[in-house]
């Protein structure tokens, strides 16, 4: 999976945002804290469910369940916004 074509990554100010080009369904931008900001980056480069969550496991220290189950309603509230691609 990986970032659609209708969003561009930006880093203003030292904050991470998605910012709609206008392609997809959504317009708008959205704001990311660390953690969504790592998984944009993720993305940014492609990657599978599995490869982020071991990525997020390297970088936080918590359970694996807690960490897939955040990283699938991330991965989710992406995709429903038009801003994942499989």
């Amino acid at each position: 999976m990986k970032l659609s074509n209708g969003f561009i990554a930006h880093t203003e100010d030292g904050e991470r945002v998605l910012v709609s080009t206008g392609a997809a369904d959504f317009s708008g931008l959205v704001r990311a804290n660390p953690t969504a900001a790592f998984i944009i980056d993720r993305l940014i480069e492609g990657t599978t469910e599995e490869e982020l969550v071991d990525k997020l496991c390297e970088k936080y220290d918590a359970p694996r369940e807690v960490i897939a189950a955040d990283a699938a309603k991330m991965i989710a509230q992406l995709r429903e916004i038009g801003a994942v691609e499989d």
